[in-house]
């Protein structure tokens, strides 16, 4: 029997709700953006426009297929992004996104705990400020008041789920965010009564795929939806988008790049090496282990180009790719490190910034557009690299997103990585992932390669050029030289930024 489901996504700059049905046929959807507000360390977004662009996404996408019955409705959002909550559910703060940088010495603060080490045994996850105990030290910490009121911390899943049942529930992936241990399926106590910071301040944890409970009815009447339907746990985007992308095989990739790149490969393997670099997830209800991570900024970069070479031009995406073609491999000889915001997955360096290198007089936007692109195939090679560094080999990479929709990038990528690319008729693989994770985990499907088979479909296979592939090698060589030699003058000028300039408040609707 046909069944449906509504997915609410929503990224780092846009809220979309999506409605797809279990042949993989998607039957309506609507979106909104989504604004974001930098003020140096900071990155924040107002939970309040969430709640409001979700209600109208919601009813517009069910306008599009009107007396729907839906029998599903699972919610997929960015992780690390913490949201304190009274208990009304009212945001005491802005979300603390991903990767707001308020938490650096917190980092540093929990990483030198004795009962951090017993932590990182356990999980494997090293301490870094994009994740949220650091966060919500901060808050302990500098909001004294904010900390006083709150009776949850959340992340935008649990959140939006929170609103649609009244429930606090995350799912043990993205719970690993919070260093929740899945072997032993507990969060970090010990570590938590150190900080104290209590346990009741976070949501119960449950396996993707389970049922949380029924829409509460008030909503079901307010968003016009049947008041039956089920509200399903899936996960955090990036891990959605690698189920979403059809990979099922051993050695299998995804680079989903929306406003950032998510790389990360299937193994079934369970003794890999350990590294500081990336992190190894365990889904057991599909017997795999997704082992990779998250960027701070993949097709975001091609939004900053935009904005700041062509802007006023009519149609910016087409000429951006016509002027990369029109400049050789190399760009002329510019390097491009594409760290605007820090840099996570496999630098962990929340100092580093963008750095245009070999500059010279007769260089035009087109060589530096060229160097934007070939930074995101050095993107996937250091990924890929740190993947392989644990004992998983990477044989083929599946492609999505909106970056995927550039031509160019994705056979700079598959020249790059020197791997096949399988570029995807279906941008939109986090919603198609959580759609999956809430079809598999209610029985709808069997398997992963089930709903594969359903959902995904093959838009373009692209072959790594041989000359071009030896090329881009010693190209990554320099690329990664630039970052070293660069490395410690980047903390300096942070700090002489903060002298300088202090905290300057940016309000961007496209990251």
């Amino acid at each position: 029997m046909n069944k449906t489901i509504l997915v609410l996504n929503m990224g780092m700059k846009s809220i979309r709700s999506i409605i797809f049905d279990s042949t993989g046929a998607k039957i309506a959807s609507a979106a909104l953006p989504i604004q974001t507000s930098l003020s140096g360390g900071c990155v924040t977004q107002n939970p309040e426009e969430w709640l409001e662009k979700a209600n109208s996404v919601i009813k517009e996408s069910l306008s599009q297929v009107k007396d729907i019955h839906i029998d599903f409705i699972t919610v997929t959002s960015s992780a690390s992004c913490l949201i304190c909550v009274d208990k009304d559910l009212k945001p005491l703060l802005p979300c603390m996104m991903v990767s707001d940088k308020r938490a650096v010495k917190e980092s540093e603060e929990i990483e030198n705990m004795q009962e951090f080490k017993a932590v990182y045994k356990d999980t494997s996850l090293a301490m870094d400020c994009s994740l949220l105990l650091p966060k919500a030290l901060w808050v302990k910490n500098n909001m004294k008041d904010v900390w006083a009121r709150t009776y949850k911390l959340l992340t935008p899943n649990d959140f939006f789920i929170a609103h649609l049942t009244g429930v606090y529930a995350i799912d043990y992936i993205n719970a690993q965010k919070w260093h929740y241990c899945v072997k032993n399926k507990c969060y970090p106590l010990s570590l938590l009564n150190t900080l104290n910071i209590p346990s009741s301040f976070l949501p119960s944890v449950m396996s993707p795929g389970s049922k949380i409970a029924n829409i509460k009815e008030d909503v079901a009447l307010r968003l016009g939806i049947n008041a039956n339907a089920q509200i399903i746990l899936s996960s955090y985007d990036a891990i959605c988008s690698f189920i979403g992308s059809g990979v099922n095989k051993e050695g299998e990739a995804s680079d989903v790049s929306g406003t950032v790149t998510v790389f990360r490969a299937l193994t079934k393997q369970n003794n890999l090496c350990e590294s500081r670099k990336i992190q190894s997830i365990p889904f057991g209800e599909l017997g795999i282990n997704i082992v990779g991570g998250s960027n701070n900024l993949g097709g975001g970069l091609i939004e900053w180009v935009k904005q700041c070479y062509y802007l006023n031009e009519a149609l910016p995406y087409e000429l951006m790719e016509k002027e990369a073609r029109e400049t050789s491999l190399g760009s002329g000889g510019v390097i491009f490190l594409p760290y605007l915001l820090g840099e996570r997955v496999p630098l962990w360096d929340s100092n580093a910034r963008g750095v245009f290198f070999g500059l010279e007089r007769a260089h035009t936007r087109r060589e530096m557009t060229r160097a934007v692109f070939e930074s995101a195939g050095f993107i996937d090679l250091d990924m890929m690299a740190a993947i392989e560094e644990t004992g998983v080999k990477v044989k083929s990479i599946k492609l999505s997103g909106g970056l995927a929709r550039v031509n160019l990038v994705s056979q700079i990528k598959a020249d790059v990585t020197g791997k096949e690319i399988e570029v995807l008729s279906e941008f939109e693989t986090t919603a198609t992932g959580a759609a999956m994770i809430a079809f598999i985990g209610q029985g709808v499907f069997n398997s992963l390669d089930e709903a594969a088979f359903a959902f995904v479909n093959v838009r373009m296979i692209i072959k790594p050029n041989k000359k071009s592939f030896e090329q881009y090698q010693q190209l990554y060589k320099l690329f990664k030289e630039t970052y070293k030699t660069l490395k410690p003058m980047f903390l300096e000028r942070s700090k002489l930024v903060d002298e300088m300039y202090g905290q300057k408040n940016i309000k961007i609707e496209n990251l």
